[in-house]
Formats: structure tokens, C-alpha cells, sequence
């Protein structure tokens, strides 16, 4: 299986933990799997009370296609920062997605989350175009007014 950008593996105490990076335009999130028993966090918050249920479900989304077999084996801390609630929403679920698959080494998850949705695994290209000198906005053009 080729490895996964911007995920570390590293052996602490004999146990196997994995630290994922998920980013979406501003947001930074960073994931860390470690063995355990299921519980999800993110910023110290467990994820089954996150305040935004639309970002809950978005964060939710690898978790629920990964299965509970493989998720209740699991301890996930999430730490995001910037951009906005959505964003981060996307950021955490690049993370958790990568983490995931790093840590199970399963080439059945991987081609499941890109089946689904493959900015899971690779990351949303997309930026805002830069403001272009002379205008007020990237687009934006000077009014005619002819008559």
C-alpha cells in the first residue's frame, strides 16, 4: 500500500500511534489515533456533543463508514485550529479519515473512503483567487453606464 501524505507513525511504550494532518483553506487540523476504547475528541470536546450538528455529521462521516468494530479500538484527539466551523469540520474529517487508514493499514478503508469521497484522502485543492490590482475583488469590474 503506498503510504499516506502527512501522516507520522511512531512507537511509544510498545503501542502504535499514528499523527494525521487534514487541512481545508484556512483550518488545521491534526489527528492523533492511539489504541483505546472508542472515544473521539476534538479541542477536549467529545465529538458526540460538538455544538454544530452539521459539522457533528461532516466529522463524523469516516468514522460511520469505517464501522464500529474498528473505530471501538481506537482513541482519536483531534486539535484544530483556523478557518471557519466548516472548515475545520473538513479538516478533522481529512485527519480522522487518514489516521484511520494509516493505522489499520487497510487498503479495503482506503478504497472505501475514496470511493465515497476521495477529498478524504487527498485534500480539496480549491483557494480563493487573489485580488488583482486596480479592483475592489478578485472579479470584479469597473461599471459602464452608457445611457
Amino acid at each position: 500500500m503506498r503510504p499516506i501524505p502527512f501522516v507520522e507513525v511512531q512507537e511509544v511504550n510498545g503501542r502504535r500511534i499514528v499523527i494525521a494532518t487534514g487541512k481545508r483553506k484556512m483550518a488545521i487540523a491534526r489527528a492523533v489515533v492511539k489504541p483505546g476504547s472508542g472515544v473521539v475528541r476534538v479541542n477536549g470536546v467529545p465529538l458526540t456533543i460538538w455544538p454544530m450538528e452539521v459539522a457533528r455529521l461532516k466529522m463524523m462521516e469516516p468514522l460511520m463508514l469505517a464501522g464500529k468494530d474498528l473505530v471501538n479500538k481506537v482513541d482519536i484527539d483531534v486539535v484544530v485550529r483556523g478557518g471557519g466551523f466548516m472548515g475545520q469540520a473538513s479538516a478533522v474529517r481529512m485527519a480522522i479519515a487518514r489516521g484511520l487508514v494509516e493505522y489499520f493499514q487497510s487498503k479495503e478503508l482506503l478504497d472505501l473512503y475514496m470511493l465515497y469521497d476521495s477529498t478524504m484522502i487527498k485534500g480539496d485543492e480549491r483557494r480563493t483567487e487573489p485580488k488583482k490590482p486596480g479592483l475592489k475583488h478578485a472579479r470584479s469590474k469597473r461599471q459602464k453606464a452608457y445611457r
